[in-house]
């Protein structure tokens, strides 16, 4: 236990008020908030005593008055104390109180050991600013008597002059985070500027987050897709929620986000459908807030933010996470523009399939890993007489029918292999991980389908292929695999009026 405090001498009312002129000037300067509450408990023990001393602040909308600061006995803590304010008579009515005696009976608050040892007596005052109360102050005393009217005066001349430094130090804070949320928007920003890489945008925004909301320890965005399924894009912070966790949001205020593409504020994650399941072993309780990502007026995603307090976030909170989000929103649409003009250079436009530059970055892929041992075989599809259907039912009839081949194809196409439309009315099957009598088999089954398709089984279009399996030991490149199944294609053309290689 620290040693009894030296009480301070009593002095006059001139020289009281001389100290809180001094008070003043000292605290109107301290514009950090911990730095302040140490300054306001420094100051008033040096007029008053303090055996114990703390400062509440309150929130009046949900009338919760937290203890940010206090000390018993010279020995200095900071705890987030919360109670009820409108349970206070002094935050209540905001006026300022004197307790004599039996401090325990009057008290919200007492400090000491044990129940033999506690403060006997007290004086409280509020903060008071513009008509609003924002906390108070409270010295105690482990004697009776110990504080008189004078006194009271006097500690309520302190807070008054210490609810101004508050307010300043808010502004301060206020002014600082508006500073960094500016620096951050700015460098996310240039992100969006410089890069199409949505991942690193994503990023910079969870950084942002984390800096910026107050009590923050996680970040996320959670891509929403078909069925309210939501997966976990980007993450930062202790604990992380998984990249690639997927959950449902069916049942959960999360589902509001995605439905009505409105902000929502929760509490007590951990308890009951608050979080999906999936996700609730990854956050360790507390509040959180969600806000939507938007891309051309759906909602495309979820930025969430948790917090270890139990409280809601407030509004400040759910503003900074909107003004992200609408950052966030910007790189998914860019994400989603770019895929697309990829799709179209990849793609052929009239089938729907793979073009022949995606087959030429596919077979660079799967050619390397055939030099290490995978297997690779090459289908070529052809349709024969395809130029006389199309002169005579002309180029609609004969879009139809690539079409309606394509969809063959693609119908018995795994997902691990590509299909690709190499010209004209040729096409490319890569099949990965297969075998020659696997490759034959496939064939067998598109010849099956063609046969039951209603577009292509008039006899009028026929199909003749060509497959080859890639060789080490004579390949070079994903030219050869491609020259080496047209090979095999010429030679079954020329066999093709004994019925090989050909389905009508």
């Amino acid at each position: 236990m620290s040693s009894e405090p030296v009480q301070p001498p009593k002095t006059s009312v001139a020289e009281r008020y001389r100290v809180l002129l001094d008070v003043g000037r000292t605290l109107t300067g301290t514009l950090t908030h911990d730095e302040l509450y140490r300054a306001i408990y420094e100051e008033t023990r040096r007029v008053l005593e303090t055996d114990g001393f703390y400062i509440s602040l309150y929130d009046d909308v949900r009338d919760e008055a937290t203890i940010v600061f206090y000390a018993d006995r010279s020995e200095v803590r900071r705890a987030d104390v919360t109670y009820r304010g409108s349970e206070s008579p002094v935050l209540r009515s905001g006026e300022p109180s004197l307790v004599s005696d039996r401090l325990a009976s009057q008290s919200l608050l007492i400090l000491g050991d044990d129940d033999s040892q506690v403060t006997r007596s007290g004086l409280s005052a509020p903060l008071r600013w513009k008509g609003r109360t924002l906390g108070a102050v409270s010295v105690q005393s482990y004697r009776p008597e110990a504080f008189d009217d004078v006194d009271l005066e006097l500690l309520q001349g302190i807070a008054d002059v210490a609810a101004v430094a508050l307010e300043n130090a808010r502004h301060v804070a206020e002014l600082q985070r508006k500073r960094r949320e500016a620096e951050q928007i700015e460098q996310i920003g240039r992100a969006l500027a410089s890069s199409l890489d949505p991942q690193e945008v994503l990023l910079k925004i969870i950084d942002a987050v984390l800096d910026l909301v107050d009590h923050a320890q996680g970040a996320s965005v959670w891509l929403v897709e078909p069925g309210l399924v939501a997966r976990v894009a980007a993450s930062g912070g202790s604990p992380a929620l998984p990249v690639g966790l997927e959950s449902r949001l069916q049942g959960s205020p999360f589902a509001d986000v995605a439905d009505e593409a409105r902000p929502v504020t929760l509490d007590d994650l951990r308890s009951g459908p608050v979080l999906p399941p999936e996700f609730r072993d990854h956050v360790s309780g507390g509040s959180g807030v969600a806000v939507p990502l938007t891309v051309a007026g759906e909602v495309a995603g979820i930025l969430f933010c948790d917090s270890p307090d139990d409280r809601p976030m407030g509004g400040d909170e759910v503003g900074i996470l909107q003004r992200l989000a609408s950052q966030a929103s910007v790189a998914l649409g860019n994400a989603r523009l770019h895929a697309s003009v990829q799709s179209l250079s990849l793609t052929d436009p009239l089938t729907g399939l793979a073009n022949r530059r995606h087959l030429r970055l596919h077979l660079d892929r799967e050619v390397a890993a055939a030099r290490r041992g995978r297997s690779l075989h090459a289908v070529l599809f052809d349709l024969d007489h395809f130029k006389r259907f199309n002169d005579t039912y002309g180029h609609l009839a004969g879009d139809k029918a690539l079409r309606a081949f394509a969809d063959v194809l693609r119908a018995e196409n795994r997902a691990m292999n590509l299909v690709a439309r190499f010209g004209g009315d040729e096409f490319v099957s890569i099949l990965t991980d297969s075998s020659e009598d696997g490759a034959r088999q496939y064939v067998d089954r598109v010849l099956e389908r063609v046969k039951n398709d209603p577009t292509l089984s008039g006899g009028e279009v026929g199909v003749t292929w060509g497959i080859s399996a890639f060789d080490g030991d004579t390949m070079t490149g994903p030219d050869d695999v491609i020259e080496a199944a047209d090979a095999d294609f010429y030679r079954r053309k020329e066999q093709r009026n004994g019925g090989a290689g050909h389905a009508r």
